[in-house]
């Protein structure tokens, strides 16, 4: 067996990153394309490596060499890359082709170790390997039957979205016989070059042959290895994140703080949403709606404010939109930069991180699982004075829920004491009594003006993307004010919509909390029945955990990234350095279960 590598084209689209080199001398976490695809060829005892160059072709001559890893390297000059594509390249490569049993691989793709030996060793002479479609993937797709055989090849032109359960992306990574290429492709290859000219594709030599009643080519999907093909910078940024070596894995995912879609095999048990809403009836009628939305403009903060006190029943005047809850905390935060702030640890770092630390009056509670009361802070900043108090409630990551008769006794002693509260309801819909618990109320907005609501859209309701959070205040100067600081269109008008529709799906929400605070149950039992964790008690849609044994909390956090999980490593946090503390988000079921598995293997 031999290998053929399509190396000519230039790579533009990578910029300066291909500006002196070839595509395949482009490092990957300080490892070029060419120096991994040869050492995971090096391995399958191959006679020859011919490889197909072009631009700065002697570049990739000189550094790879007549031999490299033990095997034999030949090369073939495509001397019009610039004016040709891939099946001209195959096309000079003909007779090598022709001449043995070939892996046929283009040079920008990257891949688990395990992926050339599966295409190598299968019992199929003639071979694709192709991946369940993805949203990221494009180019060339395939239609497979359940004997893997490839029924169609389906080109960028002929894509239809609403076939996407049907498609397989092909990795353009081939194993053709030496009868398929003599007696098959070559001549087709042939014929095709010469009628339709050099600037196509090899692929399109393919799609004639499946399309003969006598094909042989057959699919074989690589399941859930990894992989990637290098186009542009985005893709050598997402590479760069997917072959990360473990040590700096969680970093590479943990920096991009979120866009995890991207990445469709990573079980997210970092941020934080509700699994069961929206529905899929409330998806449809925004998908329906998509086109109008996508191409007129949102309206202006007048209108959003009027929609979010509906959503809400506050008052229209009570109530500012933000682009998500982090748009308006950085407002609020930074408007008390010059006061005294109680903070409770461990928190929701988005909010202290907008502060100067000595600002910031910590309360850290004693007791067992950071357990706290109304009572235990009003005692505490009794005598630690502050100007503002800050109270997420449920607490981010504790889990610790102060009750709301107990908390209004809290924003009553505040009034009282002249002291601003912020509390954040984000979670609160995930408690028993769900949004019955809720203070965005305007009989209790108007009767304590010293009082802020937060509330994160993203949470409960399980709309991330659409960027979506609220404050609410019975200080109508401070709503005011707060309008004038953010854009006139700082929400977009998938987010606005959403909003003027949420009533017809009111119902289907509660229902999704119930059935979120079953799923919860279920999750806390299992999570219990791991032994080296300690799991704290919570009323909203994660649980801190206390690591106890066996592992630290960063090592926990690398064993579970390596196992393609990623969680939150609460030890990192602030006043709470040295602790083994993680937070796990609670998801449907399916992922819970298969989390308890890995866990219990671990």
């Amino acid at each position: 067996m031999q290998a053929i590598i399509l190396a000519a084209g230039m790579g533009k689209r990578l910029g300066e990153f291909t500006k002196n080199n070839t595509k395949c001398m482009v490092k990957v976490n300080g490892v070029m394309l060419i120096d991994r695809l040869l050492e995971q060829l090096s391995k399958l005892s191959l006679k020859r490596v011919a490889i197909v160059i072009g631009y700065q072709g002697q570049k990739l001559r000189e550094y790879v060499g007549q031999e490299n890893r033990g095997m034999k390297i030949e090369y073939i000059e495509n001397p019009i890359y610039s004016t040709t594509n891939n099946i001209y390249s195959l096309t000079l490569a003909k007779d090598i082709l022709q001449a043995d049993d070939t892996l046929l691989l283009e040079s920008d793709l990257i891949f688990d170790d395990d992926i050339l030996p599966l295409l190598a060793n299968n019992s199929y002479p003639n071979l694709a390997l192709v991946a369940k479609y993805e949203n990221w993937m494009d180019g060339t797709m395939v239609r497979i039957d359940d004997d893997d055989n490839i029924i169609s090849i389906v080109p960028k032109k002929a894509f239809l979205y609403e076939d996407i359960d049907f498609y397989y992306k092909t990795l353009n990574a081939y194993k053709f016989s030496k009868e398929f290429s003599c007696n098959e492709y070559v001549p087709f290859l042939e014929a095709y070059s010469k009628m339709m000219g050099n600037n196509e594709y090899y692929e399109q030599v393919l799609k004639v042959l499946v399309s003969l009643d006598n094909s042989t080519l057959k699919a074989l999907p690589i399941g859930d290895r990894h992989w990637y093909e290098i186009d542009d910078v985005q893709d050598l940024d997402i590479a760069s994140t997917l072959f990360s070596n473990q040590t700096t894995k969680y970093y590479e995912y943990h920096k991009r703080y979120g866009g995890f879609w991207r990445f469709p095999f990573l079980m997210d048990y970092c941020y934080l949403v509700n699994p069961f809403f929206p529905t899929k009836r409330m998806k449809d009628e925004l998908r329906y709606n998509f086109g109008t939305l996508l191409t007129q403009y949102p309206s202006g903060m007048y209108v959003n404010s009027l929609l979010a006190g509906k959503y809400f029943g506050v008052n229209q005047d009570y109530i500012v939109v933000g682009n998500g809850a982090a748009e308006l905390i950085k407002i609020v935060m930074e408007e008390h930069t010059s006061e005294k702030v109680g903070v409770i640890y461990p928190t929701f770092d988005e909010y202290p991180n907008r502060l100067k630390s000595n600002q910031i009056v910590a309360f850290v509670s004693t007791k067992k699982d950071f357990r706290y009361s109304a009572q235990d802070l009003i005692d505490f900043f009794s005598i630690n004075p502050i100007s503002m108090l800050l109270l997420i409630n449920p607490d981010n990551p504790s889990g610790n829920y102060i009750e709301k008769d107990d908390l209004l006794k809290l924003v009553d002693w505040c009034s009282k004491k002249g002291i601003s509260i912020l509390v954040d309801e984000s979670f609160v819909d995930f408690t028993l009594q769900g949004k019955d618990n809720s203070i965005l109320d305007n009989d209790i907005l108007s009767k304590y003006p010293m009082l802020m609501v937060m509330k994160s859209i993203s949470k409960s309701y399980g709309v991330p993307g659409l960027r979506l959070g609220v404050l609410a205040s019975g200080n109508t100067d401070i709503i005011k004010k707060l309008k004038k600081e953010v854009s006139i269109w700082n929400i977009n008008s998938f987010a606005e919509y959403y909003m003027q529709i949420f009533g017809k799906y009111e119902e289907d929400y509660n229902k999704a909390c119930k059935k979120f605070i079953e799923e919860r149950e279920i999750f806390f039992n299992e999570l219990q029945s791991i032994d080296y964790l300690h799991v704290m008690p919570s009323d909203a849609n994660y649980f801190l955990c206390e690591v106890t044994k066996k592992y630290t909390s960063s090592e926990l956090t690398q064993k579970l990234i390596e196992n393609d999980v990623i969680i939150s490593n609460c030890g990192l946090k602030h006043n709470m350095e040295g602790k083994n503390l993680i937070r796990l988000a609670v998801r449907d079921r399916k992922d819970n279960a298969k989390l308890i598995d890995i866990l219990k293997k671990l």
